[in-house]
């Protein structure tokens, strides 16, 4: 369901057709249409934002992150449609995936002057996606779990809360 869930969202959000939902979920190209409408009455919104967003980036030359860093986008404007609808999904995802990385970043920094201004025993040791993986003693380890949320979950004020599931084990695999 987790799946199905992601590929609904992220693939509605980058403009996947009916067509093209229903194959990757294995279900006919009617109830792709069905799952995409219901979708859009659900959540108004995000047919708001897919329409205002590109619009926006044509006026201005750039969309922009929650944190204010900059995507200039030229061939918002190219004749060539495209170029033009690659520009437009750009346009779309990068205020979301930009701000999520600017989130995971900010985070980083935060936890890092944390380890250090606290003396703590442990190395952040790699980022994938949305998880930090961090190396510890295991007699630490629930102690930095606690921080590692805290500091994920108040890095930014959103609408929403950020919400952050941590796990403890002696490898990256045993915590998933």
């Amino acid at each position: 369901m987790r799946r199905q869930a992601k590929t609904i969202n992220f693939g509605i959000i980058y403009g996947m057709s009916a067509f093209r939902l229903a194959k990757d979920l294995g279900i006919p190209q009617k109830k792709g249409r069905e799952i995409i409408e219901r979708y859009f009455d659900r959540y108004r919104g995000v047919r708001s934002y897919m329409e205002e967003t590109p619009k926006r980036g044509r006026e201005q030359g750039f969309v922009k992150t929650l944190f204010n860093r900059k995507r200039f986008l030229p061939d918002l404007n190219s004749r060539n449609r495209n170029v033009r609808q690659v520009a437009e999904r750009t346009a779309i995802n990068t205020p979301i995936q930009g701000s999520a990385a600017d989130i995971i970043k900010l985070a980083m920094i935060r936890i890092d002057a944390r380890l250090e201004k606290e003396s703590l025993p442990a190395k952040m040791i790699m980022q994938v996606h949305d998880e930090l993986v961090f190396e510890t003693e295991a007699s630490g380890a629930q102690d930095m779990a606690v921080l590692v949320q805290y500091e994920m979950e108040s890095v930014a004020a959103l609408a929403v809360p950020l919400v952050v599931e941590v796990e403890v084990g002696t490898n990256w695999n045993e915590a998933h």
